[in-house]
């Protein structure tokens, strides 16, 4: 009886590490599928400068996936959608709607299904998404690119006094700041193009003021200018006095035509 016994309890121990064991291999190979089933989708803001070149990456995938096919969707602003695919069965590559030529795969698709833009233009602003398709899922990532632009910076002074700095064509706007401040009028100018002009004028009542700088803030990069300060419709106190002294000189001898060169002589000596 106790033999008996023994057995039993060790097939009901054995059934219960069975069942078990199915259940744990169950879930483990559950979340497995579902890690490979269910679509990962990811979208990252990207910001590129103009005129240099900028790689898209697809989203990485399992080793153990097999690569079936590959698309890119390009979508612009007021151009039709383009779409640029990879079919790894037939090794064939297709081009729907995409005339842009700086715009192709980074090597071979079926090493890298990377993208490129070369040079990277104003008109490239837009969204990018790749879409792979393996044996165990879709896979995506989306682009929204931005493309940057450097104002070009210049700093003068108008003949009134008053100190210009300059930013020209930036995307997006630059920022600008002055050193010492001053009394200063910022204005912005769209150009059409998603470009935009901001322009600071600036004056100083402070006469010990010799020399000022410019600070241009952008997301290319920042930027100092500075320049040293004429005295512009104030004139020195000494200079001043002079052109009096001139004015009134000339003034007389026009009144009086008739007054000797002596007496003009004296005059401007005064």
């Amino acid at each position: 009886m106790h033999t008996q016994g023994r057995m039993s309890v060790l097939r009901v121990l054995i059934s219960i590490n069975i069942m078990v064991s199915a259940s744990t291999n169950s879930s483990l190979m559950d979340r497995q599928q579902r890690s490979f089933i269910l679509p990962v989708e990811a979208n990252t803001s990207l910001s590129e400068p103009v005129d240099t070149k900028a790689v898209l990456s697809c989203p990485p995938t399992t080793q153990k996936a097999v690569l079936v096919t590959i698309r890119w969707e390009i979508i612009l602003r007021d151009k039709p959608s383009c779409t640029r695919a990879y079919r790894r069965d037939t090794n064939e590559t297709r081009a729907i709607n995409c005339s842009d030529e700086t715009i192709s795969w980074d090597s071979r698709p079926d090493r890298n299904p990377a993208l490129q833009i070369n040079p990277v233009a104003i008109t490239h602003d837009g969204y990018y998404r790749c879409e792979v398709v393996t044996t165990h899922g879709h896979f995506y990532h989306g682009y929204h690119l931005t493309v940057l632009v450097p104002p070009d910076v210049t700093l003068f002074q108008l003949e009134n006094g008053t100190i210009v700095c300059r930013a020209a064509a930036g995307k997006p706007a630059a920022q600008i700041s002055w050193t010492p401040g001053g009394d200063c009028h910022t204005v912005e100018e769209p150009l059409g193009n998603d470009t935009v002009t901001v322009q600071s004028s600036c004056r100083w009542e402070d006469h010990r003021v010799s020399k000022v700088s410019c600070s241009v803030s952008h997301l290319t990069g920042n930027r100092s200018l500075s320049i040293e300060r004429n005295s512009g419709d104030k004139l020195p106190q000494k200079f001043v006095r002079i052109l009096i002294k001139k004015t009134e000189v000339t003034s007389v001898v026009e009144e009086d035509e008739m007054q000797s060169y002596g007496s003009y002589t004296e005059k401007s000596n005064l």
